[in-house]
């Protein structure tokens, strides 16, 4: 965990455009074809309440991907995000597991885990941040 704490610089902002970029990009797109990735997305795979959830998703995704960018509440954003990944990997990529298998699933998956575990990433590297401000001398 110690080396976490002590990266700087460029290999987060890195993460951090990457991750941020991703997301602000997926929450714009869910309005500009809300049939296909907005709203009729959300109907074709069942999600609850899409007329609200799909709007509410695109939401999310734009204002923390974009505070993920800026790197500002960084962690605080980086927490519906993993929520709306998780969602989003429950409610499709599982399903196509079961119903396609592995190779289907893992080339339809491989952005979705990228952020998940880029996600992960931030929160390990921002609650180091936190830890090492909190503490004495460090």
């Amino acid at each position: 965990m110690k080396r976490f704490n002590r990266m700087e610089g460029a290999p987060i902002v890195l993460i951090r455009l990457l991750v941020g970029a991703v997301f602000l990009s997926e929450g714009i797109q869910k309005f500009l074809f809300p049939a296909s990735l907005g709203v009729g997305r959300f109907v074709k795979i069942g999600i609850p309440f899409p007329k609200l959830s799909a709007p509410f998703v695109g939401v999310v995704e734009i204002v923390c991907g974009a505070l993920i960018i800026a790197g500002w509440r960084t962690w605080l954003a980086a927490m519906p995000l993993l929520a709306v990944i998780s969602v989003a990997i429950a409610t499709t990529k599982i399903p196509m597991l079961r119903h396609q298998g592995f190779w289907a699933m893992a080339h339809e998956a491989r952005a979705d885990y990228c952020m998940l575990l880029g996600l992960l990433f931030l929160l390990m590297i921002e609650r180091g941040r936190g830890v090492r401000g909190a503490s004495p001398g460090g």
